[in-house]
């Protein structure tokens, strides 16, 4: 049987996957061989440190605050644009899932629209400026669980080193956009007296100066207790207590409340029907260059078949964490994907997706955080990526039958770059 040459299947195929990304709202003349994408992608971020952040956002005048804008408008282009060479770099099979799809055209309007606007001159301009970021963020809400979403149904077509690395360099590089946009819209709304900072603590944009760890760690654990009588582990904090740094208040809670929220869960888990259950205890540490923090519960340990160790929990892959296929998994990650809200991994979020939940049913558990809610599986994920973002780190040890610790650390001294890799 005759076999047409590898160059012209290679051609078959390449006309076939046109054919197939017109189908999908693609356009060819923008996923391959475009010029304005290569000019961006060949450029090097400009990785900044929270030293860095914090230092430019003090005393901020008009000629640094237009700065600041033209910097976050010319950056944020380079930034997506390696995203995109990142995804046109992955198997025909694995662009077409669903989910990924639609990351991309995400990303690609993203980048036409940043790299086309005009730079900021005026106080006036950069108003309008920070009103088309706000949009764009709000625009971007469905990354976080498409992504989730079509590399899970991926898994099967990527060895999960390679799958694991692609995920952590679009959500850490998502997470870095984000967090330049956000500060830049605080700069800009302290600078106009628009600041809506209640709690008096001192802050730059958004880097809390003296982020009070003890007073973020009560702060989860008073969103996670019951308003009713329903008995839940008591969550004890002991160790270096007062404790600041200046860090990121959104991604510290983020974390410490994912943790929590998991212990109390494998807490009354393992412990159902007694009349109490034992604590969770939360030992702050303050050394001279990192701060960490063990999270520790006796919830039985992280005995699950599906996984092997521990760090598996953090992978998308479904060869590390047989989850990620499971139906209800899947269904719960499209379902948030479609919502016009979509998920940007916040406190006050999951918040507000629990009180929706409890308006449709009466459970005081749904209230607490810890009843039957859809389980996304990105919660552990995302907390490793952000205890890595500035050259932090988080593991899990667990004693299985008996309890697990979680030990996260992060950098004190705010002098460590971001963690994107290019």
């Amino acid at each position: 049987m005759h076999r047409p040459p590898r160059v012209a299947r290679r051609h078959v195929y390449k006309l076939l996957y046109l054919s197939v990304c017109a189908r999908n709202s693609y356009s060819t003349a923008h996923f391959y061989q475009n010029r304005q994408l290569e000019l961006y992608a060949s450029k090097q971020a400009t990785l900044l440190s929270l030293r860095q952040l914090v230092f430019y956002g003090r005393a901020m005048s008009e000629e640094r605050l237009i700065k600041s804008a033209n910097y976050v408008r010319t950056e944020l282009p380079i930034r997506i644009a390696h995203r995109l060479r990142d995804l046109q770099g992955l198997p025909y099979i694995v662009v077409m899932q669903e989910g990924v799809n639609r990351v991309y055209d995400l990303y690609w309007t993203a980048f036409e629209k940043f790299r086309r606007y005009p730079e900021v001159r005026t106080i006036e301009e950069n108003d309008e400026f920070c009103q088309f970021v706000r949009g764009m963020l709000n625009e971007h809400s469905a990354v976080i669980p498409s992504l989730s979403l079509g590399l899970s149904l991926a898994s099967p077509y990527l060895p999960p080193d390679q799958l694991d690395s692609f995920m952590r360099r679009m959500l850490v590089s998502r997470m870095s956009r984000r967090v330049l946009a956000e500060h830049h819209i605080a700069l800009s709304d302290a600078f106009n007296g628009r600041d809506h900072n209640v709690d008096g603590e001192g802050h730059v944009g958004i880097i809390y100066t003296g982020l009070n760890v003890e007073k973020s760690v009560k702060k989860c654990a008073s969103i996670l207790r019951p308003p009713s009588n329903v008995q839940m582990p008591e969550v004890i904090i002991e160790g270096h207590l007062g404790t600041t740094f200046a860090y990121i208040r959104e991604h510290l809670e983020y974390i410490v409340f994912e943790l929590l929220k998991n212990s109390i869960q494998a807490t009354v888990d393992a412990h159902a029907g007694k009349l109490s259950y034992p604590p969770i205890l939360v030992t702050i540490m303050a050394g001279v260059n990192d701060i960490g923090m063990r999270i520790s519960d006796q919830g039985g340990g992280l005995t699950n078949p599906h996984i092997r160790t521990p760090s598996d929990l953090f992978s998308f892959s479904h060869v590390r964490n047989a989850t990620r296929m499971e139906d209800a998994r899947l269904g719960s990650l499209r379902s948030v994907s479609e919502r016009p809200a979509g998920m940007v991994a916040t406190v006050n979020e999951l918040v507000q997706r629990w009180q929706e939940e409890q308006r449709t049913r009466d459970n005081p558990e749904v209230e607490a955080g810890v009843g039957s809610h859809p389980r996304l599986g990105i919660g552990l994920p995302m907390c490793n990526i952000f205890s890595r973002y500035f050259g932090g780190s988080l593991e899990l040890v667990s004693m299985d039958g008996w309890g697990t610790d979680a030990y996260l650390r992060l950098p004190k001294l705010g002098t460590n770059l971001e963690g994107i890799e290019f």
